[in-house]
C-alpha cells in the first residue's frame, strides 16, 4: 500500500507536478501514423494534461504545437495547413512547426511584435507506424531503440486503445504474472492463439498457467526498469517466464509470440484519469504470419473508429453470464485486452493504493512503485532519473527481452538465466 501523498506523486502527471516533470523527460507516443495521412486534417490531442494539435505540412514534415492560438485562444485544429505551418482561422496568424509566429496579417507590419510570440511546440519522430514526442526541457534524449521500434517492416503490428483510468494502474496489470491464471482462463482456445511454449510437447501458455495458479514471483532492478521472473511448477519442471517493467510507463510481455519477440505496451497519460495504451506486437525471427495478422484484426474489431473499446464501462463490457458457465472465466469474450480493461477501470479513475492489501505475488508491482518514486525524488534533487538515454552508444538494450519456456527436468532457473543473459550481452 501507499500513502495518499505517494499515490499522488506517481499518478498526477499534469504540468508542474512532480510526476509530470518526470514524464516530460521521456519520449511518448502521441498518435498512429495512419491518423495523419498526407493532406489529412490537423489532429487535436491531449497528453500529460496539455491540449495540442498535430499536423503534417505540405512537405510531409510533422509539427506538434499548442492547440489554442497564442492570440485569442482559438482552436488551431480547425486551421489551414499552409507554408509548412498551421494558420489560425480567426485572424490568420501562422505558426511554424517550431512554434514561431511567422505571419500576423491582421496586425500592422511590425516584425518585432511577431517575433515576441513563442507558441508551445514539441519535437516529433516517426517510428514503426507511430508518432512520438518529447515535451521536456533541454535537448531531447535519444528515442530508445527498443526492438519493436527498429524492427524490419512486417515484424511489428501496432494499434492503440483508450482507457478510462490512470495510466499507472493499467501498467501495473502488466507487471502481475499471477492474474493470467484466473482472469484470462478460457476453454477452446482459437487456432490463431496456438503458438506453443518452448520446451514442451505442444502445450499452450494458457494450459501452463492453469497448471500452477500460484507462481513464485521474483523481481530485480535493471538500468531500464524492473525484470520480473515468474516460476510455475509444471509436472515437476519449471515454467520459466521473464517480463519487464520499462521505466517509467511501459511493459513487455510474451503475448502471442511466446518468446519469439514480445508485446510492448506503452501507457501514455491523457490526463490523470484517462490514458492511451499503445500496443506493439513484435516478432523477432520472421515477418508476421497470417495467424498473427488475423489475431490482431480481432483486437481491432473490438475497437470503434476512434480506437475506443466497443466493450466498455457504459455497457459493462458486454459481460455474458451464460458463457461464464461453459468456457469463459470472465464472460467478457476472448480478447485479453477487454478483460484487463474491465479490471483496471473498475478500480476507479485513480486507484486508491492506501486501501490495498498486497502479498508475495505483488513483488514486481512493489518494485516498480519504489523505482518510480525514487525517479521522481532524483529529479527533484537535480539528478538524472533512470533510463534517460543521452548517448547513441548507450541506446541499445540487449538484455531487455522476454522469455517463456519450460526448463529441462532438474534445471536451475537462475543458472539458466545467467547463461542466457551472457548470450544476450555477447
Amino acid at each position: 500500500m501507499l500513502c495518499q501523498e505517494d499515490n499522488d506523486l506517481i499518478t498526477r502527471t499534469g504540468p508542474g507536478t512532480p510526476g509530470g516533470n518526470l514524464m516530460r523527460r521521456y519520449w511518448h507516443p502521441v498518435a498512429l501514423v495512419e491518423e495523419l495521412p498526407a493532406d489529412g486534417a490537423p489532429l487535436p490531442l491531449r497528453i500529460l494534461s496539455e491540449d495540442l494539435v498535430l499536423f503534417r505540412g505540405e512537405d510531409g514534415e510533422l509539427g506538434l504545437i499548442g492547440l489554442h492560438c497564442s492570440h485569442r485562444r482559438a482552436d488551431l485544429s480547425y486551421g489551414r495547413v499552409e507554408n509548412g505551418g498551421l494558420r489560425c482561422l480567426y485572424h490568420g496568424w501562422l505558426f511554424d512547426r517550431h512554434g514561431r509566429c511567422i505571419e500576423q496579417p491582421c496586425e500592422p507590419p511590425n516584425r518585432r511584435f511577431c517575433e515576441k510570440v513563442r507558441h508551445p511546440a514539441y519535437p516529433v519522430q516517426e517510428r514503426s507506424g507511430v508518432i512520438f514526442t518529447y515535451m521536456g526541457p533541454r535537448e531531447p534524449p535519444e528515442l530508445p531503440n527498443y526492438e519493436p521500434l527498429v524492427a524490419p517492416k512486417g515484424h511489428v503490428l501496432v494499434t492503440k486503445i483508450f482507457h478510462e483510468c490512470n495510466y499507472f494502474q493499467a501498467n501495473e496489470g502488466n507487471l502481475d504474472p499471477s492474474h493470467v491464471s484466473y482472469l484470462h482462463r478460457q476453454a477452446n482456445v482459437p487456432a490463431n492463439l496456438k503458438r506453443t511454449v518452448k520446451g514442451t510437447d505442444g502445450k499452450l501458455p494458457l494450459a501452463l498457467y492453469d497448471a500452477d495458479m500460484a507462481p513464485r514471483i521474483d523481481a530485480e532492478e535493471t538500468d531500464y526498469g524492473v525484470r520480473i521472473f515468474s516460476l510455475r511448477n509444471v509436472d515437476g519442471r519449471t515454467f520459466f517466464r521473464v517480463t519487464n517493467y520499462v521505466f517509467p510507463n511501459k511493459a513487455t510481455i510474451p503475448g502471442p509470440m511466446s518468446g519469439d519477440g514480445y508485446n510492448l505496451y506503452w501507457h501514455v497519460p491523457v490526463d490523470d484519469s484517462h490514458h492511451w495504451r499503445y500496443d506493439f506486437v513484435f516478432r523477432r525471427s520472421a515477418p508476421m504470419e497470417p495467424r498473427d495478422i488475423e489475431r490482431n484484426q480481432e483486437i481491432l474489431d473490438e475497437l470503434d473508429a476512434n480506437y475506443h473499446p466497443k466493450r466498455n464501462k457504459a455497457n459493462r463490457y458486454l459481460q455474458d453470464r451464460e458463457s461464464m458457465k461453459t468456457w469463459s472465466f470472465s464472460g467478457m469474450g476472448r480478447i485479453f485486452n477487454t478483460q484487463d480493461t474491465a479490471i483496471v477501470e473498475g478500480a476507479g479513475p485513480i486507484l486508491d493504493r492506501s486501501k490495498e492489501f498486497l502479498g508475495p505475488s505483488d513483488r514486481a508491482i512493489i518494485a516498480a512503485r519504489r523505482q518510480l518514486l525514487r525517479g521522481i525524488n532524483d529529479l527533484q534533487a537535480g539528478r538524472e532519473p533512470p533510463h534517460v538515454i543521452r548517448k547513441p552508444s548507450d541506446n541499445r538494450f540487449p538484455d531487455l527481452t522476454v522469455e517463456s519456456e519450460v526448463l529441462a527436468p532438474g534445471a536451475d532457473w537462475q543458472a539458466h538465466w545467467k547463461q542466457r543473459l551472457a548470450i544476450l550481452r555477447s
